[in-house]
């Protein structure tokens, strides 16, 4: 059997660039060479596009843009090119692309348009689902929609709090009550994420969020065990084992997630099995409301004081890295990662565009 030409896109313009990279690393670990040749596509944290070849321990604090061996590339949006045009004008065919990219401009809908274009399969959701699910305003509108239970939240755009703010801070109060999250709608890994006790507090978060994007979403502060479950699968699919998150600072920040060590993840989570489970039907529920394909991750809360399970966010392109949450939890329901890698590329595989 054929080798199938697997192109995976690590970097990226994003705040998640250096996350995409270690990402990129553990899929790459992980895959079969006897069933897949590997064309690794760097973007750097300015855009530029380049072939890598050479040694992946290079990916980590961007060595690779060191390498002898980078070449000018890019995808082009022609489908009969279907696949990548280098500086010196060959043309690289790719059956699959793995878009290992976190946060804007590669978790948002902007690669996938690409790829839809060009009409070459890739890992996760289309450029539709992508956008909607990167805007927590617009993820939480369509669970508002479709009956999935979650804190209650509101959301501004910079313009409109610019003309206001004290009005728009004097609405977020009343209708959350204090302490309220503030979120950048569109950033991944918890980056520009704060808890504002006070309307002081609030206005500097609101400032924090709005650095990050031009719109911010703003949730009641939840009581409750930090919970995330994998989905896998295109039209039927299956949801694995559900995981707790202890997070070493007061909340799952960027900081906590990534550099600090005392944060812990859970497999399975302290909650009862029964618990589990409907955290696992809510997250189907809420992946196929979002269209969602190919693999995401779902995040919840259940609150201490009477066990709801309360919808937080979904990740389209959950971490890959050593200590990401996505691949142990399906690990813990017997698919090793290698397995799962192959899955994803499956499912890819399946879609026409």
């Amino acid at each position: 059997m054929s080798k199938i030409t697997l192109g995976i896109i690590f970097g990226g313009a994003s705040s998640e660039h250096d996350i995409s990279c270690i990402s990129a690393k553990g899929i790459i670990k992980n895959i079969d060479y006897e069933k897949y040749n590997i064309v690794l596509i760097g973007i750097t944290k300015l855009g530029k596009w380049y072939i890598f070849n050479d040694n992946i321990d290079l990916l980590e604090n961007d060595e690779w843009l060191k390498s002898p061996s980078l070449v000018p590339a890019f995808i082009s949006p022609d489908s009969s090119v279907h696949g990548l045009i280098t500086s010196q004008a060959e043309i690289i065919k790719l059956d699959v692309v793995f878009p290992v990219l976190h946060g804007k401009n590669g978790e948002d809908g902007t690669i996938q348009g690409l790829l839809q274009l060009a009409k070459i399969p890739f890992v996760g959701c289309d450029s539709t689902s992508s956008g909607v699910c990167m805007d927590k305003a617009f993820t939480n509108a369509v669970a508002d929609a479709v009956g999935i239970e979650q804190a209650k939240w509101c959301s501004f755009t910079k313009y409109d709090y610019t003309k206001n703010p004290e009005q728009c801070i004097d609405y977020a109060i009343k209708k959350l009550s204090l302490p309220i999250f503030v979120k950048p709608a569109n950033a991944g890994s918890s980056v520009g994420i704060s808890k504002a006790q006070t309307a002081e507090e609030l206005a500097a978060a609101l400032d924090k969020a709005f650095k990050e994007d031009k719109k911010v979403v703003l949730e009641e502060f939840i009581d409750g065990a930090e919970i995330e479950c994998a989905v896998l699968g295109n039209d039927e699919p299956i949801a694995a084992e559900v995981g707790q998150i202890l997070a070493a600072a007061e909340f799952y920040d960027f900081d906590a997630k990534y550099n600090n060590p005392q944060s812990q993840t859970l497999i399975p989570a302290l909650t009862p099995p029964e618990k589990r489970e409907e955290v696992r039907t809510q997250a189907v529920k809420a992946y196929k409301a979002l269209g969602c394909e190919g693999l995401s991750r779902v995040d919840f809360f259940v609150t201490k004081s009477d066990g709801r399970v309360l919808f937080n966010e979904i990740n389209t392109i959950p971490g890959q890295t050593p200590i990401s949450m996505y691949p142990k939890l399906f690990e813990a329901v017997g698919v090793p990662y290698r397995e799962l890698i192959d899955k994803f590329i499956s499912l890819a595989l399946e879609r026409k565009f």
